[in-house]
């Protein structure tokens, strides 16, 4: 019978043949958010979830808040580098970042 390990192969990797393998992190793709979402206003602001509205839903109240942010470029910048599919990231929404990206790939 296999022993059990609740947690034993999950921590770190602490020996030196082990360091090639990538970590349950990497492998589940679960990373630390960029240290620029710490200045983000939506990182800053707690009313639901107004940065992923619901089909047809408005996205006026995250869109404002956008407006604001001093990592407003950074933020739609990181959603176009990693394909964001949902949600308003650096005031636009995923149909507005799609036109965004035509419009910038025909230039």
């Amino acid at each position: 019978m296999n022993p059990i390990y609740p947690l034993g192969e999950l921590g770190e990797i602490s020996s030196p043949a082990a360091a090639n393998n990538p970590t349950l992190a990497d492998q589940l793709g679960v990373h630390a958010p960029p240290a620029w979402t710490e200045d983000a206003l939506c990182a800053q602001v707690d009313i639901g979830d107004i940065f992923f509205p619901d089909k047809g839903g408005s996205a006026t109240v995250a869109k404002r808040i956008c407006e604001q942010c001093s990592v407003r470029r950074t933020c739609l910048e990181y959603s176009l580098t990693n394909e964001e599919r949902f949600g308003v990231w650096g005031g636009l929404t995923a149909r507005e970042r799609r036109e965004y990206q035509r419009i910038e790939e025909a230039a």
